[in-house]
């Protein structure tokens, strides 16, 4: 019998919620949490949200349950970090506070793990195997730590014939590892820690709204550094041409 946890409805979502399924991370398991896991996690949702966001059918959602339906038992349920759903109903998706299959009339498309110390091995293993059963196209997981917790940085399996077969992946002499999800359309990148998507349509990244922070505190301290230099050598100009008894 699976033990109902009660909690506080989900607020971060654009979607109406129903305490349908408990949460994988009740307030007594926070501790399980790796805080730069999550923020990782917490990233990569924000990108994919805000690139499918005008698509109007995709659902992207993450640590939260993944099950056939609430009948099966809890300990056979999957908790994937992120996953992505096309061509479904967003409510139908969205109300059970997690995604099961047989409501939603289908497995998603796309699930992604990332690397921590507590379940580095269990997500190129079991939750490997488990991903499969579920029928889940594409599987990806990522490593922040460059393999410390996962058996490495990046790695992607593609579902053929009910099994998983490794995703081809490239190394960039700058030490970028990329691979192209067909999926999502989208490349993955493990890009010196960060994990980034790149659009081959458009020839970019997808915006991160940590990066475009950064960027934004490095444009204002370059603005201010050079009007600091500016108003330096104005000043020295004026001293000058005091010293030389020069007139305005």
């Amino acid at each position: 019998m699976t033990t109902r946890i009660e909690r506080p409805l989900r607020t971060d979502t654009k979607y109406p919620q129903s305490e349908s399924i408990p949460s994988p991370y009740p307030p007594e398991n926070l501790e399980e949490l790796d805080m730069r896991e999550t923020i990782h996690v917490a990233r990569a949702i924000q990108m994919l949200d805000a690139h499918y966001t005008p698509w109007g059918n995709v659902f992207v959602r993450g640590m939260d349950y993944l099950c056939w339906n609430t009948r099966t038992p809890q300990n056979t349920w999957l908790s994937p970090d992120l996953l992505v759903a096309f061509s479904i109903d967003l409510e139908v998706a969205a109300k059970w506070n997690g995604f099961v299959i047989d409501e939603v009339g289908k497995p998603p498309e796309f699930v992604l793990e990332v690397a921590s110390e507590h379940t580095g091995v269990r997500d190129y293993t079991v939750k490997r195997d488990g991903y499969a059963r579920y029928g889940i196209p594409e599987y990806w997981r990522f490593d922040w730590t460059g393999g410390d917790f996962h058996d490495q940085p990046l790695a992607g399996d593609r579902l053929v014939n009910g099994e998983y077969e490794p995703i081809p992946l490239t190394t960039e002499p700058d030490g970028m590892i990329w691979g192209h999800s067909e999926v999502l359309g989208l490349d993955l990148c493990w890009d010196d820690g960060n994990l980034r998507f790149y659009d081959p349509a458009v020839g970019r990244y997808l915006p991160d709204i940590q990066n475009a922070l950064e960027e934004r505190d490095a444009e204002r301290t370059a603005r201010q550094s050079a009007e600091a230099r500016a108003e330096a050598a104005e000043a020295e100009v004026r001293r000058l041409r005091e010293q030389l008894g020069l007139s305005e």
